[in-house]
């Protein structure tokens, strides 16, 4: 028994010693949104920066663990309608996001290949920040009670890796509500806000 457990451990030992590995920093543009299933309230999309690590293990199939920061969030307007006052908060939030992603090399060659990817992602809210509109009867509605300190996520992409360099386009949407209920004028309005977006980065592997 004990010779077997030996040979299985050499066999992944020598099979992790020959799978790919790269590891490095990486940076990108996020466009994000929260959504809402509210017609008479608009919402919009805000632009941030994203930075993270990246590791990377596997040749043909391989798995992508990774740790970024990043802000997201929108503006929810609503103008004056009869008796109802009029509503602008603007929701920023800063996350830490842990992706695993699973991905499969399409074309892979020395200096290029060409890679499909997947997976799901847990995001932890760190920082919340409103700013509301004052003043003219406006109400705030929002509070940061209201937002949930953890969301899940999954996100689809391309990438292409040229080089030391990584380039990846990914699409995220939430899985569960970052908003919930809200009382709005005494009365409980159901929002269903979920984060979706895009995402551009380029990582460096320096390992």
């Amino acid at each position: 028994m004990k010779k077997i457990i030996a040979i299985v451990a050499l066999l992944a030992i020598m099979h992790s010693a020959q799978a790919q590995f790269d590891l490095g920093p990486k940076v990108g543009y996020t466009t994000t949104t929260l959504s809402i299933d509210q017609s008479d309230i608009s919402n919009g999309f805000k632009n941030s920066f994203t930075f993270g690590v990246f590791a990377r293990l596997g040749k043909k199939v391989y798995f992508q663990p990774e740790i970024n920061w990043f802000t997201s969030g929108a503006v929810f307007k609503r103008p004056a309608l009869n008796d109802l006052n009029p509503i602008e908060q603007e929701i920023t939030l800063g996350s830490i996001q842990v992706p695993l992603i699973v991905g499969v090399r399409l074309i892979d060659l020395e200096i290029i290949n060409l890679r499909l990817m997947g997976g799901g992602s847990a995001n932890f809210i760190v920082d919340k920040q409103i700013s509301s509109m004052q003043g003219n009867n406006y109400v705030n509605p929002i509070k940061e009670s209201d937002i949930e300190d953890i969301h899940w996520g999954f996100q689809v992409g391309a990438g292409v890796d040229i080089a030391m360099f990584a380039i990846d386009i990914q699409y995220f949407v939430g899985l569960n509500n970052l908003i919930g209920t809200i009382n709005v004028g005494g009365q409980p309005v159901v929002f269903d806000s979920r984060k979706t977006g895009f995402a551009v980065t380029i990582g460096w592997k320096i390992m």
